[in-house]
């Protein structure tokens, strides 16, 4: 269920005079959310859960920062968006990919770019592989995860905040900080990065 504005904009109100009690919810209400997207990044659930600790302790080092002018989970996504590309880019990455821990959170949707359903929307909507899926399928999944693992990261994660966040084009230039055309050309070029990578590793 997601929080009403006025329950949401009264927490982040309380959290600002000091009431840890209003922090923890705030930060109970959104940690999947924030773990999930840390997680597709990294693939790699240790990984994932050290990295969403670094977030959560930012969050709380800079609440007194967030000023409104985004949405409260657009502020935090860029923070874990933020440490997620920093904990790749300094290869602090292990070797093995967790298929397992894999989740789905929903946000927002829409745009012309989305006609044609992309490849990353196939990943299930899981914390785990059921293991009631076929083979083949966990094959094909498995295959998507090494062609994601392998693409640019800036590439990963706009898929990964389009694709599999579900947020809307402008929420995705706010949490990368780049314009809107630019989160649209890029999530054009990653989807194809993306299939040229599953046909070579097929």
């Amino acid at each position: 269920m997601v929080m009403e504005p006025s329950t949401e904009q009264h927490l982040i109100e309380a959290v600002k005079t000091g009431d840890r009690g209003a922090l923890g919810r705030l930060l109970s209400e959104y940690q999947y959310r924030i773990y999930n997207v840390v997680l597709r990044m990294v693939m790699h659930r240790e990984d994932a859960a050290d990295v969403t600790q670094e977030v959560m302790l930012k969050i709380v080092e800079h609440i007194d920062e967030f000023q409104g002018r985004s949405h409260i989970t657009t502020w935090m996504i860029r923070i874990a968006m933020n440490l997620a590309i920093s904990h790749l880019r300094q290869g602090r990455v292990r070797a093995a990919l967790s298929l397992n821990g894999m989740g789905t959170d929903q946000g927002s949707s829409g745009g012309n770019v989305d006609r044609h359903r992309s490849l990353v929307s196939h990943i299930p909507d899981h914390r785990e592989l059921r293991p009631d899926l076929g083979v083949e399928q966990k094959e094909s999944i498995a295959l998507l995860h090494r062609a994601l693992a392998k693409i640019d990261i800036d590439f990963k994660a706009v898929l990964v905040l389009r694709d599999i966040d579900q947020m809307d084009y402008q929420q995705i230039a706010e949490v990368l900080d780049v314009p809107v055309g630019t989160v649209k050309s890029r999530l054009f070029r990653a989807r194809l990065a993306l299939r040229q990578q599953m046909i070579r590793l097929t």
